[in-house]
């Protein structure tokens, strides 16, 4: 039987979410595919490369319609949306930012985000600085929210899952920061 490229990726998505990214290697999807390692390499010359398809396909999944609203709505359910797509998959939080921070896929949610922040008014400059902030946010915050609920469910800390999270709460300051910010930049331009 041949495997298509989304065949693959599909595949590894399921290696991914049943037995983590570290046991996501071009042998163990070969074998769970019924090919030989080096047949994947046909659809994907390195690993690197498998896994940014591995975090788009799986942004994609997590994909909902584009937010309306103010920018400020609009930024926080982009970073509620990016948030909820790798948690919903193990280690997917650790798949999709480091795939965006080799600059090989993950990009669309940056890109969202920009254009929500854009429309704060903010310049260039604090535009970039501030999508990259909440990316960071983003990723870290669900990085070790996910790290806390596999340690618990694998019995490493005696720790239960967080009943709650302050996710929001920390997307909000930031938000708030670029408020703040855009307000001073539009304050010191109107000075004679």
């Amino acid at each position: 039987m041949r495997n298509h490229r989304v065949d693959v990726v599909d595949q590894a998505l399921r290696v991914l979410d049943a037995h983590g990214l570290a046991d996501l290697t071009m042998r163990r999807l070969g074998k769970e595919l019924g090919v030989q390692p080096s047949a994947l390499y046909h659809h994907f010359p390195s690993k690197q490369l498998l896994l940014a398809a591995v975090a788009d396909e799986l942004l994609v999944r997590g994909a909902r319609p584009a937010p309306v609203g103010t920018w400020e709505q609009r930024v926080l359910a982009l970073c509620v949306e990016l948030r909820d797509a790798m948690l919903a998959y193990r280690d997917g939080a650790e798949v999709v930012a480091t795939v965006h921070a080799f600059g090989l896929g993950a990009q669309a949610p940056e890109h969202a985000l920009a254009e929500a922040v854009a429309g704060s008014g903010a310049p260039d400059d604090l535009v970039r600085a501030a999508t990259r902030t909440l990316l960071h946010l983003v990723f870290g915050h669900t990085m070790d929210e996910q790290t806390h609920l596999q340690a618990g469910s694998a019995g490493a800390i005696e720790d239960g899952p967080r009943q709650r999270s302050d996710f929001t709460v920390g997307v909000g300051l930031v938000v708030d920061g670029i408020r703040a910010r855009v307000g001073a930049v539009g304050a010191a331009d109107a000075q004679p």
